[in-house]
């Protein structure tokens, strides 16, 4: 039986929150990440995180330092494999296209799925946005597996997926799928996982990193796979953002997924994100 999660009872204390969406996303006003005492708030702003699935927050004027000492707050921090091996801060993703390269984030996922343990939440920090574009887009994979029939519900809580990290970084990180598999083998994880702090049921297949459904034909796993990728398209589960310097997105890579919009080539949209290491997935019945 699927724990009913109680919103109401999250204790967001005295955060000015502006929700975005019924169904997902908000705006957190009038706060300093940088400020000395923040972690005095993180109680409240995880809260919120679970609450609206992707914070926001607006005029943040964080360093790469203060950038990851916000994030530890929250976990313990991943290295991203397409990160240079000098870089000085490794936990820092820098997403930088321009002129000479276009937005190549523009499908429906979650971040690092193909890990063992993947991302409990990616933090992403703006410098430099285009005059207009450059979106992000995100979606309530609790709320799109709610909106299943009961019929497709119990059939896919009995699956599991696989999860291939050389389906997107094998061809931009130009390596063959074998070598990076000898680091990052594929992963298998239940097609519904349960949300480990609220017990909600999630859809947690992914365009860029799900493969195939074991157990199933590949003409049946395609054809499940395109039918469970589409939910996430549904405009009543979804949220856009606007950015603008020094804005920042924090969301709970869990239950949502997001898409960047990759509308603005050659404009110049400069991210930095630091990406919160998670659990290995779980279906609880």
């Amino acid at each position: 039986m699927a724990t009913t999660f109680d919103r109401a009872s999250l204790n967001t204390g005295s955060l000015n929150i502006r929700p975005i969406t019924p169904a997902v996303g908000a705006e957190i006003l009038d706060i300093d990440l940088a400020a000395a005492n923040i972690a005095e708030r993180v109680p409240e702003i995880r809260a919120a995180l679970l609450k609206h699935g992707v914070i926001f927050f607006r005029d943040q004027t964080l360093s790469q330092q203060q950038h990851i000492e916000f994030a530890k707050n929250f976990g313990e921090l991943e290295v991203h494999p397409a990160t240079p091996k000098d870089q000085v801060h490794p936990e820092i993703l820098r997403i930088a296209h321009g002129p000479k390269s276009r937005g190549q984030e523009n499908y429906w996922h979650s971040d690092v799925t193909w890990r063992e343990k993947p991302s409990l939440g990616s933090i992403l920090l703006a410098h430099e946005v285009p005059e207009c574009g450059g979106d992000t887009c995100f979606a309530n994979m609790h709320l799109a597996y709610e909106r299943l029939s009961e019929q497709m519900k119990r059939m896919c809580e009995g699956l599991t997926a696989v999860h291939d990290i050389a389906r997107v970084f094998a061809g931009r990180l130009d390596k063959a799928p074998a070598d990076l598999h000898e680091k990052f083998p594929p992963q298998r994880h239940p097609v519904i996982r349960t949300h480990p702090e609220t017990g909600e049921r999630v859809i947690y297949v992914n365009t860029a990193f799900t493969s195939h459904i074991e157990g199933l034909s590949a003409e049946e796993s395609r054809w499940l796979l395109a039918h469970l990728y589409k939910t996430a398209m549904d405009t009543e589960i979804q949220c856009r953002f606007r950015w603008a310097k020094g804005s920042i997105a924090f969301w709970d890579n869990r239950v949502t997924q997001h898409l960047a919009v990759s509308d603005y080539f050659p404009a110049r949209r400069i991210m930095e994100r630091v990406t919160i290491a998670g659990q290995k997935p779980y279906f609880q019945a």
